[in-house]
Protein backbone atom coordinates (compact mmCIF):
# COMPACT_ATOMS: atom_id res chain seq x y z
CA UNK A 1 0.00 0.00 0.00
CA UNK A 2 2.65 2.43 0.89
CA UNK A 3 4.22 2.16 -2.79
CA UNK A 4 1.45 3.04 -4.23
CA UNK A 5 0.70 5.93 -2.21
CA UNK A 6 4.46 7.41 -2.70
CA UNK A 7 3.88 6.67 -6.62
CA UNK A 8 0.61 9.19 -6.40
CA UNK A 9 2.15 11.72 -4.34
CA UNK A 10 5.18 11.65 -6.79
CA UNK A 11 2.90 12.07 -10.26
CA UNK A 12 0.78 14.66 -7.97
CA UNK A 13 4.00 16.78 -7.17
CA UNK A 14 5.68 16.41 -11.21
CA UNK A 15 2.10 17.69 -12.33
CA UNK A 16 2.01 20.33 -9.67
CA UNK A 17 5.83 21.38 -11.04
CA UNK A 18 4.13 21.89 -14.39
CA UNK A 19 1.58 23.76 -13.42
CA UNK A 20 4.08 25.71 -11.99
CA UNK A 21 6.14 26.28 -14.74
CA UNK A 22 3.24 26.88 -17.04
CA UNK A 23 2.12 29.67 -14.82
CA UNK A 24 5.58 31.49 -14.55
CA UNK A 25 5.80 31.38 -18.52
CA UNK A 26 2.91 33.04 -19.14
CA UNK A 27 3.67 35.66 -16.25
CA UNK A 28 7.74 36.04 -16.90
CA UNK A 29 8.34 35.52 -20.65
CA UNK A 30 12.13 35.53 -21.73
CA UNK A 31 14.02 38.18 -21.79
CA UNK A 32 13.56 40.15 -25.32
CA UNK A 33 16.12 39.62 -27.74
CA UNK A 34 18.93 42.53 -28.22
CA UNK A 35 18.08 44.22 -31.24
CA UNK A 36 21.57 45.83 -33.12
CA UNK A 37 21.03 49.26 -34.61
CA UNK A 38 23.43 49.71 -36.63
CA UNK A 39 25.50 51.97 -38.42
CA UNK A 40 23.67 50.42 -41.37
CA UNK A 41 20.71 51.87 -40.57
CA UNK A 42 21.88 55.31 -40.28
CA UNK A 43 19.60 58.55 -41.86
CA UNK A 44 21.91 61.28 -40.93
CA UNK A 45 24.74 63.06 -38.62
CA UNK A 46 25.77 66.20 -37.27
CA UNK A 47 28.81 67.20 -35.23
CA UNK A 48 29.14 70.50 -33.87
CA UNK A 49 32.82 70.28 -32.70
CA UNK A 50 34.03 72.77 -29.52
CA UNK A 51 37.56 74.36 -29.52
CA UNK A 52 38.70 72.17 -26.22
CA UNK A 53 38.40 68.67 -27.37
CA UNK A 54 34.39 68.51 -27.33
CA UNK A 55 31.64 67.45 -29.35
CA UNK A 56 27.98 67.84 -29.88
CA UNK A 57 26.74 64.27 -31.83
CA UNK A 58 23.80 64.09 -33.48
CA UNK A 59 22.70 60.70 -34.69
CA UNK A 60 19.88 59.94 -36.63
CA UNK A 61 18.76 56.40 -38.09
CA UNK A 62 15.73 54.40 -39.16
CA UNK A 63 14.89 51.24 -37.79
CA UNK A 64 11.63 49.03 -37.65
CA UNK A 65 10.64 48.27 -33.91
CA UNK A 66 8.14 46.01 -32.13
CA UNK A 67 5.66 46.40 -29.61
CA UNK A 68 6.72 45.81 -26.12
CA UNK A 69 9.88 45.74 -23.88
CA UNK A 70 12.93 46.25 -25.87
CA UNK A 71 16.69 45.26 -25.47
CA UNK A 72 18.34 48.26 -28.01
CA UNK A 73 22.07 48.16 -28.95
CA UNK A 74 23.15 51.74 -30.49
CA UNK A 75 26.29 50.51 -32.19
CA UNK A 76 28.96 52.50 -33.70
CA UNK A 77 29.04 55.23 -31.28
CA UNK A 78 31.86 57.20 -29.84
CA UNK A 79 34.46 55.29 -27.87
CA UNK A 80 34.54 58.15 -25.75
CA UNK A 81 30.62 59.56 -25.21
CA UNK A 82 29.82 61.10 -21.98
CA UNK A 83 27.08 58.47 -21.43
CA UNK A 84 25.18 60.96 -19.13
CA UNK A 85 24.52 63.67 -21.36
CA UNK A 86 22.79 60.81 -23.92
CA UNK A 87 19.58 62.30 -25.05
CA UNK A 88 17.29 59.43 -27.05
CA UNK A 89 14.31 60.74 -28.67
CA UNK A 90 11.63 58.45 -30.86
CA UNK A 91 7.98 58.09 -30.72
CA UNK A 92 6.53 55.77 -28.98
CA UNK A 93 9.30 54.71 -27.26
CA UNK A 94 10.28 55.13 -23.20
CA UNK A 95 14.01 54.34 -22.18
CA UNK A 96 13.86 52.77 -18.66
CA UNK A 97 17.92 52.10 -18.22
CA UNK A 98 20.79 52.66 -20.20
CA UNK A 99 24.27 51.54 -20.44
CA UNK A 100 27.75 52.30 -21.95
CA UNK A 101 30.14 49.02 -22.84
CA UNK A 102 33.48 50.35 -24.66
CA UNK A 103 34.86 46.95 -23.47
CA UNK A 104 35.80 46.18 -27.03
CA UNK A 105 36.51 42.78 -28.89
CA UNK A 106 40.52 41.93 -29.27
CA UNK A 107 42.99 39.40 -28.87
CA UNK A 108 43.65 40.36 -25.83
CA UNK A 109 40.47 41.09 -24.38
CA UNK A 110 38.86 38.09 -25.24
CA UNK A 111 41.55 36.33 -23.66
CA UNK A 112 40.89 38.11 -20.47
CA UNK A 113 37.59 37.18 -20.39
CA UNK A 114 38.44 33.34 -20.93
CA UNK A 115 40.42 33.61 -17.47
CA UNK A 116 39.33 30.32 -15.16
CA UNK A 117 37.55 28.54 -18.76
CA UNK A 118 38.68 26.43 -21.35
CA UNK A 119 39.90 26.84 -24.85
CA UNK A 120 41.24 24.72 -27.91
CA UNK A 121 44.88 24.95 -28.65
CA UNK A 122 45.43 23.87 -32.30
CA UNK A 123 48.75 22.88 -33.67
CA UNK A 124 50.16 22.17 -36.99
CA UNK A 125 52.75 19.09 -37.41
CA UNK A 126 55.92 20.95 -39.26
CA UNK A 127 56.50 18.48 -41.52
CA UNK A 128 52.79 16.95 -42.67
CA UNK A 129 50.41 19.82 -41.57
CA UNK A 130 47.90 17.76 -40.18
CA UNK A 131 46.31 19.86 -37.83
CA UNK A 132 45.38 19.25 -34.08
CA UNK A 133 43.97 20.23 -31.35
CA UNK A 134 44.12 20.01 -27.48
CA UNK A 135 41.76 21.76 -24.53
CA UNK A 136 43.98 23.79 -22.35
CA UNK A 137 42.41 26.53 -19.44
CA UNK A 138 43.55 29.92 -19.02
CA UNK A 139 44.92 30.19 -15.78
CA UNK A 140 45.92 33.98 -16.25
CA UNK A 141 46.76 36.61 -19.06
CA UNK A 142 49.48 39.24 -16.83
CA UNK A 143 52.23 40.01 -18.17
CA UNK A 144 52.06 36.87 -20.36
CA UNK A 145 49.81 33.85 -20.87
CA UNK A 146 49.43 31.16 -18.16
CA UNK A 147 47.82 27.78 -19.57
CA UNK A 148 46.72 24.23 -17.94
CA UNK A 149 47.63 21.81 -20.42
CA UNK A 150 46.58 18.10 -18.75
CA UNK A 151 48.94 18.08 -15.94
CA UNK A 152 51.10 21.13 -17.28
CA UNK A 153 51.48 24.02 -16.63
CA UNK A 154 53.13 26.31 -19.14
CA UNK A 155 53.67 30.10 -20.60
CA UNK A 156 52.71 31.00 -23.86
CA UNK A 157 50.94 29.41 -26.61
CA UNK A 158 52.05 26.88 -28.52
CA UNK A 159 49.59 27.13 -31.53
CA UNK A 160 46.51 29.26 -32.31
CA UNK A 161 43.89 29.27 -30.05
CA UNK A 162 40.03 28.73 -30.42
CA UNK A 163 37.38 29.80 -28.64
CA UNK A 164 34.05 28.67 -28.18
CA UNK A 165 31.74 31.89 -28.51
CA UNK A 166 32.26 35.24 -27.99
CA UNK A 167 31.76 36.80 -23.85
CA UNK A 168 27.77 38.86 -24.24
CA UNK A 169 30.11 42.10 -22.52
CA UNK A 170 32.74 42.68 -25.59
CA UNK A 171 31.63 44.21 -28.31
CA UNK A 172 33.16 44.99 -31.46
CA UNK A 173 32.41 48.47 -31.54
CA UNK A 174 31.57 51.12 -28.92
CA UNK A 175 28.02 50.34 -27.92
CA UNK A 176 24.91 52.16 -25.79
CA UNK A 177 22.30 49.56 -24.74
CA UNK A 178 19.09 50.68 -23.51
CA UNK A 179 16.29 48.87 -21.98
CA UNK A 180 12.99 50.69 -23.85
CA UNK A 181 9.48 50.19 -23.64
CA UNK A 182 7.69 50.43 -27.31
CA UNK A 183 4.31 51.43 -27.29
CA UNK A 184 3.46 50.50 -30.84
CA UNK A 185 4.75 48.67 -33.19
CA UNK A 186 6.40 49.99 -36.76
CA UNK A 187 8.82 51.43 -38.41
CA UNK A 188 10.04 55.08 -36.82
CA UNK A 189 13.01 57.63 -36.63
CA UNK A 190 15.33 57.44 -33.27
CA UNK A 191 17.60 60.51 -32.48
CA UNK A 192 20.61 59.64 -30.50
CA UNK A 193 21.99 63.54 -28.99
CA UNK A 194 25.34 63.23 -26.50
CA UNK A 195 28.58 64.79 -25.93
CA UNK A 196 31.52 63.15 -26.55
CA UNK A 197 35.30 63.78 -26.21
CA UNK A 198 38.07 62.90 -29.03
CA UNK A 199 36.67 65.40 -31.77
CA UNK A 200 38.62 68.79 -31.95
CA UNK A 201 39.47 71.14 -34.36
CA UNK A 202 42.10 73.77 -34.71
CA UNK A 203 42.14 77.13 -37.38
CA UNK A 204 45.33 77.31 -39.37
CA UNK A 205 46.65 80.08 -41.66
CA UNK A 206 48.50 80.31 -44.65
CA UNK A 207 50.03 83.54 -46.30
CA UNK A 208 51.57 84.25 -49.14
CA UNK A 209 53.44 87.94 -48.94
CA UNK A 210 53.92 89.57 -52.21
CA UNK A 211 57.36 91.25 -53.35
CA UNK A 212 56.35 94.53 -52.08
CA UNK A 213 55.72 93.12 -48.56
CA UNK A 214 52.69 95.10 -48.48
CA UNK A 215 49.56 92.62 -49.19
CA UNK A 216 49.20 89.27 -48.48
CA UNK A 217 46.92 86.24 -49.85
CA UNK A 218 45.51 84.52 -46.81
CA UNK A 219 44.27 81.02 -46.94
CA UNK A 220 42.56 79.74 -43.84
CA UNK A 221 42.15 76.21 -42.85
CA UNK A 222 40.30 74.15 -40.06
CA UNK A 223 41.89 70.99 -39.15
CA UNK A 224 40.00 68.16 -37.60
CA UNK A 225 41.31 65.23 -35.67
CA UNK A 226 39.29 62.20 -35.15
CA UNK A 227 40.60 59.84 -32.13
CA UNK A 228 36.64 59.26 -30.79
CA UNK A 229 37.17 55.28 -31.86
CA UNK A 230 34.72 55.47 -34.42
CA UNK A 231 33.81 57.05 -38.04
CA UNK A 232 31.34 59.42 -39.05
CA UNK A 233 30.48 59.55 -42.68
CA UNK A 234 28.53 61.81 -44.50
CA UNK A 235 28.24 64.10 -41.57
CA UNK A 236 27.41 67.92 -41.30
CA UNK A 237 29.92 69.76 -40.07
CA UNK A 238 29.86 72.56 -37.81
CA UNK A 239 32.40 74.56 -35.72
CA UNK A 240 31.88 76.80 -32.31
CA UNK A 241 34.70 79.24 -32.35
CA UNK A 242 34.98 80.82 -28.42
CA UNK A 243 35.84 78.84 -25.41
CA UNK A 244 32.51 77.58 -23.57
CA UNK A 245 32.45 77.11 -19.49
CA UNK A 246 32.44 73.46 -18.95
CA UNK A 247 31.71 72.29 -15.14
CA UNK A 248 34.73 70.56 -13.58
CA UNK A 249 34.33 66.43 -13.61
CA UNK A 250 32.79 65.24 -9.71
CA UNK A 251 32.71 61.81 -9.43
CA UNK A 252 28.90 61.88 -8.71
CA UNK A 253 26.97 61.80 -11.41
CA UNK A 254 25.79 64.67 -14.13
CA UNK A 255 22.64 65.60 -15.36
CA UNK A 256 23.39 68.02 -17.91
CA UNK A 257 22.09 68.84 -21.13
CA UNK A 258 24.16 70.78 -23.70
CA UNK A 259 22.01 72.01 -26.65
CA UNK A 260 23.18 73.70 -30.18
CA UNK A 261 21.55 74.64 -33.25
CA UNK A 262 21.98 72.48 -35.63
CA UNK A 263 21.81 75.03 -39.17
CA UNK A 264 21.19 74.08 -42.50
CA UNK A 265 24.18 73.95 -44.05
CA UNK A 266 24.67 76.63 -46.97
CA UNK A 267 24.55 75.06 -50.64
CA UNK A 268 28.75 76.24 -51.15
CA UNK A 269 31.93 74.69 -49.97
CA UNK A 270 33.20 77.33 -47.91
CA UNK A 271 32.30 78.27 -44.00
CA UNK A 272 29.26 80.12 -43.21
CA UNK A 273 29.39 82.51 -40.05
CA UNK A 274 26.78 83.02 -37.19
CA UNK A 275 26.21 84.26 -33.73
CA UNK A 276 25.59 81.61 -31.33
CA UNK A 277 25.39 83.41 -28.15
CA UNK A 278 28.63 85.32 -27.53
CA UNK A 279 30.23 82.24 -29.83
CA UNK A 280 31.31 82.45 -33.40
CA UNK A 281 29.27 79.10 -35.56
CA UNK A 282 30.85 77.92 -38.37
CA UNK A 283 28.76 75.90 -40.87
CA UNK A 284 30.32 73.68 -43.91
CA UNK A 285 28.67 73.90 -46.71
CA UNK A 286 28.93 70.35 -47.75
CA UNK A 287 28.76 67.19 -45.49
CA UNK A 288 32.05 65.77 -44.62
CA UNK A 289 33.41 62.55 -43.38
CA UNK A 290 35.91 62.14 -40.45
CA UNK A 291 37.17 58.44 -40.25
CA UNK A 292 38.41 57.16 -37.25
CA UNK A 293 41.89 58.26 -36.45
CA UNK A 294 42.29 60.36 -38.84
CA UNK A 295 43.02 64.03 -39.23
CA UNK A 296 41.93 66.36 -42.71
CA UNK A 297 41.71 69.57 -43.50
CA UNK A 298 38.71 71.70 -44.51
CA UNK A 299 38.57 74.99 -46.03
CA UNK A 300 37.35 77.93 -43.80
CA UNK A 301 38.16 80.91 -45.78
CA UNK A 302 40.47 82.62 -48.50
CA UNK A 303 41.34 86.42 -49.04
CA UNK A 304 43.53 87.97 -51.30
CA UNK A 305 45.45 91.05 -51.83
CA UNK A 306 45.10 92.19 -47.88
CA UNK A 307 47.08 95.40 -47.01
CA UNK A 308 49.26 94.76 -44.44
CA UNK A 309 51.99 96.86 -43.05
CA UNK A 310 56.19 95.59 -42.54
CA UNK A 311 56.79 96.86 -38.69
CA UNK A 312 60.17 96.97 -36.94
CA UNK A 313 59.73 96.82 -33.16
CA UNK A 314 61.71 97.00 -29.98
CA UNK A 315 60.81 96.35 -26.71
CA UNK A 316 62.32 97.40 -23.49
CA UNK A 317 62.31 96.27 -19.96
CA UNK A 318 60.84 97.85 -17.21
CA UNK A 319 62.87 96.69 -14.95
CA UNK A 320 65.41 98.85 -16.46
CA UNK A 321 63.70 102.46 -14.66
CA UNK A 322 64.20 101.09 -11.15
CA UNK A 323 67.86 99.92 -11.08
CA UNK A 324 70.96 101.57 -11.97
CA UNK A 325 72.61 98.97 -15.25
CA UNK A 326 75.91 98.67 -16.62
CA UNK A 327 77.76 101.25 -18.61
CA UNK A 328 78.27 99.16 -21.63
CA UNK A 329 75.81 99.18 -24.33
CA UNK A 330 73.62 95.64 -24.97
CA UNK A 331 72.79 94.60 -28.21
CA UNK A 332 68.92 94.05 -28.36
CA UNK A 333 66.87 92.21 -30.92
CA UNK A 334 64.52 94.09 -33.61
CA UNK A 335 61.33 92.22 -33.89
CA UNK A 336 60.04 91.83 -37.82
CA UNK A 337 55.81 91.97 -37.89
CA UNK A 338 53.33 92.07 -40.17
CA UNK A 339 50.03 94.05 -38.85
CA UNK A 340 46.55 94.25 -40.53
CA UNK A 341 43.13 94.72 -39.57
CA UNK A 342 40.11 92.61 -39.93
CA UNK A 343 37.92 94.80 -42.32
CA UNK A 344 35.87 94.02 -45.27
CA UNK A 345 37.54 96.70 -46.93
CA UNK A 346 40.77 94.45 -46.53
CA UNK A 347 38.87 91.86 -48.24
CA UNK A 348 38.49 89.98 -45.01
CA UNK A 349 36.10 90.71 -42.21
CA UNK A 350 35.09 87.27 -40.74
CA UNK A 351 35.36 86.72 -37.08
CA UNK A 352 38.75 84.10 -37.41
CA UNK A 353 39.43 81.77 -34.75
CA UNK A 354 42.47 81.85 -33.31
CA UNK A 355 45.32 79.86 -34.89
CA UNK A 356 48.31 79.46 -36.34
CA UNK A 357 49.30 81.48 -39.87
CA UNK A 358 52.71 80.70 -41.60
CA UNK A 359 53.68 83.28 -43.65
CA UNK A 360 55.49 82.32 -47.38
CA UNK A 361 57.42 84.86 -49.68
CA UNK A 362 58.75 84.11 -53.27
CA UNK A 363 62.45 83.85 -53.92
CA UNK A 364 64.40 85.99 -56.80
CA UNK A 365 63.45 82.33 -58.18
CA UNK A 366 60.14 82.30 -57.73
CA UNK A 367 60.12 79.55 -55.27
CA UNK A 368 58.04 79.90 -51.82
CA UNK A 369 60.04 80.21 -49.18
CA UNK A 370 58.73 80.57 -45.41
CA UNK A 371 59.57 83.17 -43.37
CA UNK A 372 57.91 83.03 -39.89
CA UNK A 373 55.19 81.68 -38.01
CA UNK A 374 52.76 82.84 -35.00
CA UNK A 375 49.79 82.40 -33.57
CA UNK A 376 46.56 84.75 -33.25
CA UNK A 377 43.81 84.66 -30.71
CA UNK A 378 40.25 84.46 -31.64
CA UNK A 379 39.70 87.62 -34.11
CA UNK A 380 36.33 89.62 -34.33
CA UNK A 381 36.00 91.77 -37.06
CA UNK A 382 37.45 95.33 -37.02
CA UNK A 383 40.34 93.86 -34.65
CA UNK A 384 44.02 94.57 -35.59
CA UNK A 385 45.93 91.06 -36.68
CA UNK A 386 49.77 91.37 -35.60
CA UNK A 387 52.49 88.58 -37.17
CA UNK A 388 56.03 88.65 -35.38
CA UNK A 389 58.01 86.32 -38.17
CA UNK A 390 61.33 86.29 -36.47
CA UNK A 391 64.13 89.05 -35.83
CA UNK A 392 66.06 91.56 -37.93
CA UNK A 393 69.05 90.69 -39.56
CA UNK A 394 70.00 93.62 -41.41
CA UNK A 395 68.47 96.01 -38.58
CA UNK A 396 70.16 96.36 -35.34
CA UNK A 397 70.26 98.08 -31.80
CA UNK A 398 72.22 98.61 -28.79
CA UNK A 399 70.71 100.40 -25.87
CA UNK A 400 72.84 101.62 -22.96
CA UNK A 401 71.20 103.44 -19.50
CA UNK A 402 73.42 107.01 -19.64
CA UNK A 403 72.28 108.05 -16.14
CA UNK A 404 70.21 107.05 -13.43
CA UNK A 405 69.34 108.27 -9.50
CA UNK A 406 66.83 107.96 -6.55
CA UNK A 407 64.80 111.57 -6.07
CA UNK A 408 63.22 112.54 -3.36
CA UNK A 409 60.99 115.33 -2.45
CA UNK A 410 57.69 113.76 -4.22
CA UNK A 411 55.29 113.26 -0.89
CA UNK A 412 53.17 109.92 -1.59
CA UNK A 413 55.19 107.98 -3.28
CA UNK A 414 57.63 105.03 -1.78
CA UNK A 415 59.93 105.27 -4.50
CA UNK A 416 60.69 107.43 -7.58
CA UNK A 417 63.70 107.27 -9.62
CA UNK A 418 64.78 109.30 -12.88
CA UNK A 419 66.90 107.34 -15.60
CA UNK A 420 68.33 107.98 -18.98
CA UNK A 421 68.61 105.60 -22.21
CA UNK A 422 70.27 105.97 -25.88
CA UNK A 423 68.97 103.66 -28.39
CA UNK A 424 71.36 103.17 -31.25
CA UNK A 425 69.52 101.54 -34.51
CA UNK A 426 71.96 100.78 -37.68
CA UNK A 427 69.77 99.94 -40.86
CA UNK A 428 72.01 97.84 -43.49
CA UNK A 429 69.09 97.90 -45.81
CA UNK A 430 69.10 100.31 -49.13
CA UNK A 431 65.84 102.16 -47.90
CA UNK A 432 65.08 103.66 -44.79
CA UNK A 433 62.51 102.38 -41.82
CA UNK A 434 61.11 102.95 -38.99
CA UNK A 435 61.71 101.32 -36.19
CA UNK A 436 59.46 101.60 -33.16
CA UNK A 437 60.65 101.99 -29.31
CA UNK A 438 58.31 100.66 -26.79
CA UNK A 439 58.99 100.85 -23.22
CA UNK A 440 56.90 99.95 -20.51
CA UNK A 441 56.95 102.46 -17.23
CA UNK A 442 56.00 101.45 -14.25
CA UNK A 443 53.86 103.28 -11.77
CA UNK A 444 52.94 107.15 -12.99
CA UNK A 445 55.91 108.25 -15.64
CA UNK A 446 56.11 111.61 -17.26
CA UNK A 447 59.01 111.45 -19.94
CA UNK A 448 61.65 115.13 -19.13
CA UNK A 449 63.17 114.59 -22.34
CA UNK A 450 63.83 113.25 -25.68
CA UNK A 451 65.23 113.20 -29.01
CA UNK A 452 61.94 111.95 -30.90
CA UNK A 453 58.44 112.71 -29.63
CA UNK A 454 56.32 109.94 -28.16
CA UNK A 455 52.79 108.78 -27.81
CA UNK A 456 51.40 107.18 -24.82
CA UNK A 457 49.77 103.79 -26.25
CA UNK A 458 48.19 102.97 -22.81
CA UNK A 459 48.75 103.68 -19.02
CA UNK A 460 51.90 101.87 -19.15
CA UNK A 461 53.29 102.05 -22.55
CA UNK A 462 55.46 105.19 -24.43
CA UNK A 463 56.21 104.63 -27.93
CA UNK A 464 58.84 106.24 -30.16
CA UNK A 465 59.19 106.03 -34.23
CA UNK A 466 62.24 106.48 -35.18
CA UNK A 467 63.22 106.53 -39.07
CA UNK A 468 66.61 105.40 -39.69
CA UNK A 469 68.59 106.17 -43.29
CA UNK A 470 69.48 103.46 -45.72
CA UNK A 471 72.84 102.15 -44.71
CA UNK A 472 72.77 105.02 -41.74
CA UNK A 473 71.65 104.89 -38.22
CA UNK A 474 70.04 107.21 -36.05
CA UNK A 475 70.45 107.21 -32.36
CA UNK A 476 67.17 107.76 -29.87
CA UNK A 477 67.87 109.54 -26.02
CA UNK A 478 64.95 110.05 -23.84
CA UNK A 479 64.79 110.88 -20.03
CA UNK A 480 61.83 109.26 -18.21
CA UNK A 481 60.87 110.28 -14.13
CA UNK A 482 59.38 107.40 -12.52
CA UNK A 483 56.67 107.00 -9.36
CA UNK A 484 55.13 104.69 -7.20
Amino acid sequence: MKPVLKKCRAENASVLFLIIISILLVHCPATAKELVIGTDTEKSISLTIYNRDLALVRDVRHVKLPKGELQLAYSGISGEIKPETALFKADNISILEQKFEFDLLTPEALLQKYVGRQVEIIKKHPTTGEETTVPATVLSTNNGVVLKIGNRIETGVPGRLAFPDVPENLREKPTLCLLAESSAAGARDIELTYLTTGLGWQADYVAELNNDENALNIKGWVTLTNNSGTAYRNARLQLVAGDVHRVAQRNAPRAVLYKAAMAEAAPSDSMAEESLLDFHLYTLGRTTTIKNRQSKQVSLLSASSVPCRKEYIIRGNSAAFTRRSGSEARKIKVGVFLSTENTRKNNLGLPMPGGTVRVYKKDSGGSLQFVGEDRIDHTPEKEEIRLKLGDAFDVTAWRKQTDFKKVSGFSGYNYVYEAAFEVLVKNALKKEITVQVRETLPGDWTVKSESVGHRKLSAHVARWDVKVPASGSTTLRYRVLVKY
